[in-house]
């Protein structure tokens, strides 16, 4: 059997959990928000994003808790995270990019990096489960860097000059807007390199057990 095939067999061992299954919903909720982002409806967008965003929280709370951690746990729940925020970076990019103000049109671009580092992820990801490794589970920065996405994109979706959906109620300096958006990226890019490290370790052990053969 190939590392690849053992691998995945390792991982469907326990698949049946609570925490799993809250990744599952957080799986189906994207194309429900992308649809209702894209037919103007972002009330709901807003409310299928922050659901997102609890079923996030609530995921790894209960999978520490009731003792149902498992391996396909520790990669489904990055991938659900990373596949939302891939959507929305695309929504949110579309959505500047089509905004009347001309200095929110082009810091639009902004969106392409949150794009751009969750791809790295998921290939990196893909790489090491076809060479028989595991991507690590979700590390702290990677948990507060999901957390600060959700609560600026829901803020600028909610009340960002030119983009919001409430900004009749209240909105939000564009400067106060760029900033928690650099905000969010730079925590994001943070994440990234935090998962450096154990990365190169798997990779150094693979390396030195083929070694010793």
């Amino acid at each position: 059997m190939s590392d690849f095939s053992q691998t995945l067999k390792t991982l469907f061992k326990d698949w049946k959990t609570i925490p799993n299954f809250l990744s599952y919903i957080r799986l189906l909720l994207i194309p429900a928000i992308a649809v209702l982002f894209v037919k103007g409806h972002l009330g709901w967008s807003i409310g299928l994003i922050a659901l997102s965003g609890l079923t996030d929280l609530f995921d790894g709370k209960i999978a520490r808790k009731f003792n149902q951690v498992s391996d396909l746990g520790k990669i489904l729940d990055p991938v659900a995270d990373k596949l939302t925020i891939i959507t929305v970076a695309i929504l949110l990019f579309w959505d500047f990019r089509n905004a009347d103000d001309a200095t929110v049109r082009a810091f639009g671009w902004v969106f392409l990096l949150f794009l751009l580092k969750d791809l790295i992820m998921i290939v990196g990801g893909l790489i090491m489960l076809m060479v028989g490794l595991r991507p690590g589970a979700a590390e702290i920065y990677g948990k507060v860097a999901t957390c600060v996405f959700y609560g600026v994109v829901l803020a600028v979706i909610a009340f960002g000059p030119s983009v919001g959906a409430l900004t009749s109620v209240f909105t939000m300096p564009a400067w106060l807007m760029f900033t928690l958006v650099i905000v969010a990226l730079i925590s994001t890019f943070v994440a990234l390199l935090s998962y450096a490290p154990g990365t190169i370790k798997q990779f150094k052990e693979k390396k030195a057990a083929k070694s010793e053969k």
